[in-house]
């Protein structure tokens, strides 16, 4: 389907509605929205088992926002991310989004970065909403070249029922599980470069499409951003009935994220589901960027927990400066029953300069000092 001609037009009276329809979204509608969906990249023509080019994934649940000087708000955490290679090129973007249950956006990051040797491309977009409106800073780097940035301000008035990334894919979900899309259903948003811009919803219908090796159902959502002068990017984007995705497209593409294992439901003469067969897939948590985003911020989580409790028990330095200051004087053939003896002795340390008996260096009472006369 081509591009829409026109860019539809956001007036006051709209924007209103539209603002007001976002705040209508009910907690229970979110709640059906916090899940994590993967797709495999392939090619447009692509036939049911080609190879993947990459993956692509999505996920959003319930998280803290925290900002310095603020109390912490719990939000909706938008992660996205894709690895693929384009051109024979490795390329890789990432998403980030706090959303609040309003679907008001109060932070949001992507990054794409294309490993073109030896001048990798590396974009960061990165938007922050404070008390006046949102600031949006674009940065691009080239190879080993200073990086380059734009940033943009742009007023609360503006940006009433404004939309990025992060909250559309919420959006479409919900929209999904609704399997209705309402008419004329433009938002504010912010394209790649920075501008703000509108973006359009509305249903294409209900469609059979492949999906793995069978046929299902599918819900299909045209949404198109208008960048001005004629300039429209449109994704389509194909859901099933549980309102998980079977396939995304940007038309004109020649990629195409599409669900590979999807099993049709189907039921045999007994009346039971068949389960369909699974390939086992390698899985390299380093490389899966859903995977290793989860492993950094579980790491950044433990990090801050230890240095809490390190900081509310001092002792527990007095306590190993004690253990290694015996275990260093003594020198014991089995450490290990050496700890567990001085620990199951030891005592709480009261002050920075106390010692154990046995990691004291002067002459214990037991072993007298020698008559030197």
């Amino acid at each position: 389907m081509e591009p829409p001609a026109e860019c539809p037009r956001e007036t006051p009276a709209l924007a209103e509605e539209n603002a007001k329809f976002l705040n209508l979204i009910g907690p229970g509608e979110l709640e059906r929205c916090l899940f994590t969906e993967t797709l495999d990249v392939v090619a447009a023509d692509a036939q049911p088992r080609d190879a993947a080019w990459g993956r692509w994934w999505v996920s959003a649940r319930w998280a803290p926002y925290e900002r310095a000087g603020e109390p912490a708000r719990s939000c909706l955490l938008v992660q996205a991310g894709c690895r693929r290679r384009q051109d024979g090129v490795p390329a890789s973007s990432s998403l980030k989004a706090y959303v609040t249950p309003e679907m008001e956006t109060l932070e949001q990051e992507e990054q794409e970065c294309l490993e073109h040797r030896p001048y990798p491309v590396r974009r960061r977009t990165h938007m922050v909403s404070h008390q006046h409106g949102m600031t949006v800073t674009k940065t691009l780097q080239e190879g080993e070249a200073e990086p380059q940035c734009w940033s943009f301000i742009y007023s609360r008035a503006e940006l009433q029922g404004l939309l990025p990334e992060g909250a559309s894919l919420l959006l479409l979900r919900v929209l999904a599980c609704r399997r209705e899309v309402p008419p004329g259903l433009v938002f504010p948003t912010i394209n790649t470069e920075g501008r703000l811009c509108t973006a359009s919803y509305h249903a294409l219908g209900v469609q059979p499409q492949a999906v793995g090796s069978g046929e299902a159902e599918v819900f299909v959502i045209e949404r198109a951003v208008h960048a001005g002068a004629g300039a429209s990017t449109v994704w389509h984007s194909s859901f099933l009935p549980s309102g998980r995705l079977a396939r995304l497209v940007q038309v004109g593409s020649p990629m195409v994220m599409r669900l590979q294992d999807e099993p049709v439901p189907a039921t045999d003469t007994d009346g039971v589901k068949p389960l369909p067969p699974f390939p086992k897939q390698p899985l390299d948590w380093e490389e899966d960027i859903q995977l290793f985003s989860w492993f950094l911020d579980r790491k950044g989580e433990l990090q801050e927990y230890h240095a809490a409790y390190i900081q509310q028990h001092p002792e527990l330095q007095v306590l190993l400066s004690d253990f290694l200051l015996a275990l260093l004087l003594q020198q014991p053939q089995d450490p290990v029953s050496f700890a567990a003896e001085f620990f199951a002795h030891k005592e709480p340390p009261e002050t920075r300069f106390t010692s154990s008996g046995a990691a004291n260096p002067s002459p214990s009472p037991s072993h007298p000092v020698a008559n030197r006369e």
